[in-house]
This record gives structure tokens, sequence and C-alpha cells, in this order.
């Protein structure tokens, strides 16, 4: 039982350390062809909780059968008992508060309709500059044109009327706020 142990722990210890060097180049190398475990429909069989409890089953066996009197069955039904645990816990403390903590930071163009932004690049009497927007937890930078023709400076807040070709038109933001 010693042995199906070490090679549990092993085999953890080597899926941790080959998926932190190699794994983006696997990946590339293999086209996705281990994208299906990703986990995506079962989130509690996703690698890393398989792995970590495979790693804990396999050392928590070890630790068990060297240092206490239990017979077989019992430090089997222990290891694998730690594993679960140490399982939940990946799960609950680390894979799913990643889960949703990803952002995305994609926009659609008219979203910016009704933004404020900050002018970044003068825009000239009826040609273009640029501002600096900010959408939920990033900035972006677009061109914009004055909407109503006239020069804006450097530093003055504005607000997005209308996009139209990817421009944004802005207008001076009334600074009684």
């Amino acid at each position: 039982m010693l042995d199906l142990y070490w090679g549990l722990l092993i085999t953890g210890i080597l899926f941790a350390v080959i998926t932190v060097i190699f794994g983006d180049l696997l990946s590339n190398a293999l086209d996705g062809l281990f994208d299906f475990m990703s986990g995506e429909h079962l989130h509690m069989l996703q690698p890393t909780v398989l792995f970590s409890g495979i790693t804990v089953w396999g050392g928590a066996g070890i630790v068990m059968s060297r240092y206490t009197e239990w017979d077989v069955r019992w430090v089997a039904a222990a290891s694998i008992i730690c594993a679960v645990l140490i399982s939940l816990l990946v799960y609950f403390l680390y894979v799913k508060p990643m889960e949703q903590s990803e952002n995305s930071v994609a926009f659609s163009m008219q979203d910016l309709v009704g933004t404020i932004a900050e002018v970044i690049v003068p825009i000239p009497a009826g040609g273009y500059g640029e501002v600096l927007v900010r959408m939920g937890a990033g900035h972006t930078n677009q061109i914009a044109a004055s909407f109503e023709g006239s020069a804006i400076q450097a530093g003055v807040r504005v607000v997005t009327v209308e996009v139209k070709e990817g421009t944004l038109y802005v207008a001076l933001l009334d600074q009684e706020e």
C-alpha cells in the first residue's frame, strides 16, 4: 500500500511541476487536446482540485502508514478523507474565488455613449484628438472629435455624446457638479 501512496504523491508533484513549467507550451503544441480537462461543466473535477486531492491522498497515506499503528484500512480511509477535505478547501478557497474574479475588459463602442472621459490629446476645432475613458477596472484611449466643432484643451473632462465610425464625439462636461 505504501507503494500506491508514493505513486500518488509523485504523480501529484509531477503534474504540478509539469503544469507550472510546461503548461502553456504543451497546450499550444498539442493544439488544445486537453482543453476538455478545464472543468468548465464539472467545476469540482478541475485538474487543480483533482491533483491536489491525489497528492494529499498519497502524502497523508505515507505519513499515517509510518507514524501511526493503524490498520491498513484505517490509514486508507483517513488518507482519502484528508484528500477529499483538502480538495474541497482548494475548490472553495482558491478555484471558486478565482472563477468569480475573472473580469472581462471587452466593451462595445456604443457602450461609451454617456461616459465621462478626460482629453489627453487636445481636440482642435474640426479635428481629432484623444480621450481617456475609464471602463470598469480598466482604461481605454479613444480617438475623439468635438460634437460642437469647437476646440477642447487637454485635461478637460468631457462626456461622449455619440459614436460614429469608431470616433467618439464629445462635449464639454458641465463643471457645476
